[in-house]
């Protein structure tokens, strides 16, 4: 007898067995045929859903968009969390230097996931500086900042972070990297307004987050 599942659920089988496939093959090494046999439906089924393979690919950057930002969003409200250590931990859920979102970065830096790679920095790019301008807004209330643009500076932080820290991007040494870190926690102190080395301490927690150091 066949089964009939529900649109979300089988729609929800079709991206599982693409990401999966996605993985092993990369995106231009998985054909419609692959999913289609892995998921065991027709290829009706498969258009009602997705238009193209392009639009699974799509809605698997929903997917992981969603955790990320939601991760980062969640962290942003948690007003217990000093504000300084909410930007950092927020810069570090989306993994732009490492973090909670790992499985998922390691999974868009393999090289047959390009595009992916490329879309999903796209939305980081666009959906992040909103989520830190307003903790940046929060600091300036409190007296711990100074900027007439608090959105601006922190899409500058954003692009440069999700750009100079990508090693598929740039290709650094460790000392390299380290020298990096240091002219952009320099460089963030200038954008905010706030005395100098009074955020070197994050040098630190990114180390942490790629690995040179365990909490």
């Amino acid at each position: 007898m066949r089964v009939i599942k529900k649109a979300e659920e089988r729609r929800n089988e079709i991206l599982d067995a693409a990401d999966e496939l996605f993985g092993q093959k990369g995106f231009d090494g998985t054909s419609t045929n692959d999913i289609l046999e892995k998921v065991g439906i027709a290829r009706g089924t498969l258009y009602y859903h997705f238009k193209s393979k392009e639009d699974i690919m799509d809605a698997l950057i929903e997917r992981y968009t969603v955790l990320m930002l939601g991760a980062a969003q969640e962290i942003a409200a948690d007003k217990s969390i000093p504000v300084v250590e909410r930007i950092v931990r927020v810069v570090m859920s989306l993994n732009i230097s490492g973090g909670s979102s790992k499985e998922i970065m390691e999974h868009i830096h393999k090289p047959q996931n390009a595009l992916m790679h490329q879309k999903i920095q796209k939305v980081i790019i666009n959906g992040v500086p909103s989520i830190l301008a307003d903790i940046i807004c929060e600091g300036i209330e409190q007296g711990l900042f100074s900027t007439p643009y608090p959105y601006e500076c922190m899409e500058m932080v954003v692009i440069y972070a999700n750009t100079v820290f990508d090693d598929d991007m740039v290709h650094m040494t460790n000392e390299e990297r380290v020298s990096r870190i240091q002219a952009f926690v320099f460089n963030v102190e200038r954008l905010l307004s706030i005395e100098s080395g009074s955020l070197m301490h994050m040098m630190k927690i990114f180390d942490s987050g790629n690995g040179n150091s365990h909490e």
